[in-house]
């Protein structure tokens, strides 16, 4: 038995306990680390629209290859107990999993082949190499912007119901599109997302159990 159809999941801080873009920054040093950890807070938060802040963050930092490959190391070590048999329990059941994120989509590849997740429904943002190979820059997303994780959803068109989780104000913005949505506090827990959510889970196992409950 299954309660949805879809099932869309945010990444930094939900299936892994860590903001890809803040963990570059610390590569960076304290300096650079304050600065965009106090500007990603503001935009999960709603205090801030993320197109604001998104590529400031990317200039800043300067990340390379080699950076963007730790990341993707990181993501992997830093899943959330459980979303791994989540996962294959929800996709066992036909349910259609996505995931929809603000982060880095080569950092993000690795994780999510490694929980099932086939690179064609991973939706994140695609970094532009400088002449210098550095990434300062990113490609033209909605998934840069505040609202742009409705608009992917939409252009999905995933079949009904679908249920969104996520831990910040860039995935509550989801909630127009789906049918619920759910805050995911395994890691961080924002009031302003949980005040907006339909449901809320504190572990995987927990959403699991909710999304194949009849």
């Amino acid at each position: 038995m299954r309660r949805y159809a879809a099932v869309v999941l945010d990444a930094d801080s939900t299936i892994a306990g860590i903001e890809g873009i803040d963990w570059l920054a610390t590569r960076r040093g304290p300096e650079v680390r304050r600065a965009v950890e106090s500007l990603t807070m503001r935009a999960m938060n709603g205090e801030v629209a993320l197109e604001a802040v998104y590529g400031e963050r990317l200039r800043v930092i300067g990340a390379t290859a080699n950076d963007v490959s730790a990341l993707a190391d990181a993501y992997r070590s830093a899943v959330a107990p459980g979303a791994a048999d989540a996962i294959a329990a929800l996709q066992a059941a036909g349910v259609v999993v996505h995931v929809v994120s603000g982060g880095l989509r080569p950092a993000l590849l690795p994780m999510a082949r490694s929980l099932g997740v086939a690179d064609a429904r991973v939706h994140a943002v695609e970094p532009v190499p400088d002449d210098d190979g550095v990434f300062r820059s990113a490609a033209p997303s909605p998934l840069i912007t505040q609202l742009g994780k409705a608009e992917i959803v939409r252009a999905l068109a995933l079949p009904a119901p679908v249920l969104a989780v996520g831990d910040g104000a860039t995935d509550l913005a989801m909630a127009p599109a789906v049918d619920a949505f759910a805050a995911y506090i395994g890691f961080v827990r924002r009031d302003a997302v949980v005040a907006g959510a339909d449901f809320v889970f504190d572990s995987f196992a927990s959403l699991v159990a909710h999304a194949l409950s009849a």
